[in-house]
């Protein structure tokens, strides 16, 4: 590379003063599709919230009308061996499980198609949000594969495993309306209204307490995978963390002195 050339980012983040950050994938003449340059980014991304005490909710998105994100990027996977496929299909799960572990709360803002590794992706969000004109589907059949960034096993525990397996045998391709009608999507809007949506649903959490928001989710991420007796005693354990923290008491004050609490996440 010459003095003259720069690496064009393929992944923006907007971190804002009440606390949302909002990351956008930005390769909307490729349809926003998972390359190893755009992976790479959100991993750092990723990183760098994930141990920022500023960020308390997430949303992320993707750049233009067009698409989230269509999973990954085929041309790039093209001319790979096999065993550069198998790497490439393991970075796309660990980039996808990184940001389901994320402790913040994330916001998937579907703003156009996501399929395949573009629906997994949302999948390992918190909430989804879609555009009218979204459209979202386990495409991976049709292409002689499966689903192997997580959507085999999230897509079951979000909707059930016969509505899951139908999806993903047949390749569907789903109206927003018809991935909110199952459960794939909280809430379906117009496409102007959708960061809008998002942000008034991300505002409404960011203004709690944040360590209350990462325990929260701790729990229910967790306790989805064990036995009703193993998850109450998970949501003890996860209660117990807050006891001794000053955000607790700072909620009893303004709750006592009729204020709005100021949490600090402490």
């Amino acid at each position: 590379m010459n003095e003259t050339e720069t690496v064009v980012k393929t992944v923006q983040v907007e971190k804002q003063s009440n606390g949302i950050a909002v990351i956008t994938l930005y390769r909307p003449e490729a349809a926003n599709a998972l390359s190893k340059q755009m992976l790479k980014e959100l991993q750092t991304i990723i990183y760098e919230l994930k141990h920022n005490p500023d960020i308390r909710v997430v949303i992320l998105t993707g750049a233009g009308e067009k698409a989230f994100c269509a999973g990954a990027d085929l041309k790039e996977r093209k001319g790979m061996s096999e065993n550069e496929v198998k790497q490439a299909v393991r970075f796309i799960h660990l980039i996808v499980n990184e940001v389901a572990l994320l402790p913040q709360p994330v916001i998937a803002a579907i703003n156009g198609v996501a399929f395949g590794g573009g629906l997994e992706l949302a999948l390992a969000c918190d909430l989804r949000i879609g555009a009218l004109e979204a459209k979202v589907g386990l495409t991976e059949t049709s292409l002689g594969i499966i689903p192997g960034a997580g959507g085999t096993q999230r897509l079951p525990r979000l909707i059930g495993s016969g509505k899951a397996k139908e999806i993903i045998f047949s390749a569907k391709r789903l109206t927003a309306e018809e991935a909110e009608s199952i459960g794939i999507l909280e809430y379906v809007v117009p496409r102007e209204k959708l960061i809008q949506k998002a942000h008034e649903i991300a505002e409404t959490m960011a203004k709690n307490a944040p360590l209350a928001l990462i325990q929260s989710k701790i729990a229910i991420n967790s306790g989805m995978e064990v036995d009703l007796c193993t998850g109450l005693k998970l949501e003890e354990l996860a209660y117990n963390a807050l006891i001794s923290t000053e955000d607790r008491l700072e909620g009893l004050r303004a709750f006592t002195e009729k204020r709005s609490p100021q949490y600090k996440g402490q």
